[in-house]
């Protein structure tokens, strides 16, 4: 058999498929969860890979992101670019070490494809990053790590975004989308008490602390995520918003 680099990945993925995917450009904004939906879509196939974040890598990072204690001080950018190239060193991987903002995001959606928002909810910039996304006709995934299970959904250019969730009272953030979908489960007839139970705790607890997220979270969102882009990638229908994908393991 003729080995190389994507030879497993064969009847699953064709050829064409593989050449399609390997040039298909992706823009990565944020490198927390997104340095673990990094290396999942690399391992797949996808070899040009933008990859946008201005923080540095923390120790309470490594439950769940995509790093090692070597890394703790440097640039995530520089961090992942370097894994990344250590699994494949023909990969493209565009990396710039700086945070998003209502001043340079056109520049950097000029060339993508398919973008991945995984950008904290400090401020609107997440959803400023969608109706520019919409405006440009880039389909947009958003992964959240609910700890034991995981949930994407997809902003395409035609269709609804996150500000049909505000209300006068609340701005958007990660805990009233999570409640959204939670409500959407409970509706179809599976209902996710332990999920929320966790977000009840959470909401109870100091208000300046992170949200709680596993390594198991992580993971399947980067499963989730590469399936999506690949689909996207070579023609195949998704669920969009207000649907949405959702994996969970043996919840607690």
């Amino acid at each position: 058999m003729n080995e190389n680099l994507y030879s497993r990945n064969r009847i699953y993925i064709t050829p064409q498929e593989q050449e399609t995917i390997k040039n298909y450009p992706i823009l990565l904004a944020g490198c927390g969860i997104g340095s673990n939906i990094a290396e999942c879509a690399l391992r797949l196939g996808f070899e040009n890979i933008t990859i946008i974040d201005g923080d540095h890598v923390e120790k309470s990072n490594l439950n769940r992101q995509n790093y090692v204690i070597n890394n703790i001080g440097h640039e995530k950018v520089n961090s992942i670019k370097e894994r990344l190239l250590s699994i494949n060193p023909n990969a493209q991987i565009k990396i710039y070490n700086q945070f998003i903002n209502s001043e340079n995001i056109n520049e950097f959606l000029k060339d993508c494809k398919i973008a991945v928002n995984a950008l904290d909810f400090d401020s609107d910039i997440p959803l400023l990053f969608d109706v520019k996304c919409q405006s440009l006709s880039i389909p947009v995934l958003h992964p959240y790590n609910l700890g034991w299970a995981s949930l994407v959904a997809i902003i395409a250019p035609q269709g609804q975004n996150f500000l049909s969730l505000q209300t006068n009272k609340e701005k958007i953030n990660e805990i009233i989308i999570v409640e959204y979908f939670i409500n959407i489960l409970k509706e179809n007839g599976t209902p996710m008490e332990w999920l929320e139970n966790i977000v009840e705790k959470y909401l109870q607890e100091d208000a300046s602390l992170p949200p709680p997220q596993l390594s198991v979270g992580s993971w399947l969102v980067a499963a989730i995520c590469s399936n999506i882009l690949f689909r996207i990638a070579t023609g195949k229908d998704v669920k969009i918003f207000p649907e949405f994908y959702y994996l969970g393991t043996a919840e607690n």
